[in-house]
């Protein structure tokens, strides 16, 4: 599903001023299309992917995924949204110490209400494409850091999202590690047709994606396909 942004505009309160951190944002990912936004801190990527994600309402602007507006649903829509079309990826893969790989992601289709048996065929079958397959059994303190972050793509893929957000995901993986975690980003976007949109610091990935964004003061400044 397409994600498209049109004249979006958000502004936080900053004492006695509003702080602009989305200004006049005009956007649009097509599925199957993996977009790197770039920007020093304070450009606008956070509040990006906060607002792509249902988890903040613009001041003004529409956001839609597909045929969906999403700046016109209530809170049960968006977090229905969420649930359902939506995939995050983090800066750390926050998995819960206490569950194995395969358990990380079970919990999810649990909180979703699926059923045992197809989510653990899907569970697994996720496992696989992220080459963890032998490590489901695993804990995250018995995975590398690179181990652990595929496991939240894998988890953040269980419930076939339209849309893939992603923040900074090697920010805390060497060179190598950094660069397979986003070459499978981009081979998954590609497959399955997701929207993906990746926030990063790390220049260094961006032949890997489709697409890059340069954000500055809350506005995209640029965009332009990948180097290669």
């Amino acid at each position: 599903m397409t994600l498209t942004l049109t004249d979006v505009r958000l502004t936080y309160p900053d004492g006695d001023r509003r702080l602009v951190a989305l200004n006049a944002v005009n956007l649009r990912i097509a599925p199957g299309e993996l977009v790197a936004v770039t920007g020093p801190s304070g450009s606008g990527k956070s509040s990006l992917l906060a607002v792509a994600g249902a988890l903040t309402s613009p001041e003004s602007g529409t956001v839609r995924i597909e045929d969906t507006d999403v700046t016109a649903l209530d809170q049960k829509g968006r977090d229905r949204l969420r649930r359902e079309r939506i995939g995050f990826v983090f800066q750390q893969a926050n998995l819960l110490a206490s569950l194995t790989a395969l358990d990380q992601l079970l919990l999810v289709a649990h909180l979703s209400g699926a059923s045992r048996r197809p989510a653990e065929a899907r569970a697994r079958q996720m496992l696989d494409r992220v080459d963890l397959g032998g490590k489901a059994h695993k804990r995250p303190h018995q995975l590398s850091g690179g181990e652990r972050q595929r496991v939240g793509v894998a988890r953040a893929l269980m419930g076939r999202p339209a849309l893939l957000l992603v923040d900074e995901p090697t920010s805390a993986l060497d060179h190598d590690r950094g660069e397979v975690v986003v070459a499978l980003l981009r081979d998954i976007t590609h497959e399955q047709q997701v929207a993906t949109v990746m926030v990063t610091h790390d220049l260094q990935y961006l032949h890997l994606a489709d697409r890059t964004v340069a954000m500055q003061d809350g506005r995209v400044i640029a965009t332009q396909p990948a180097p290669a």
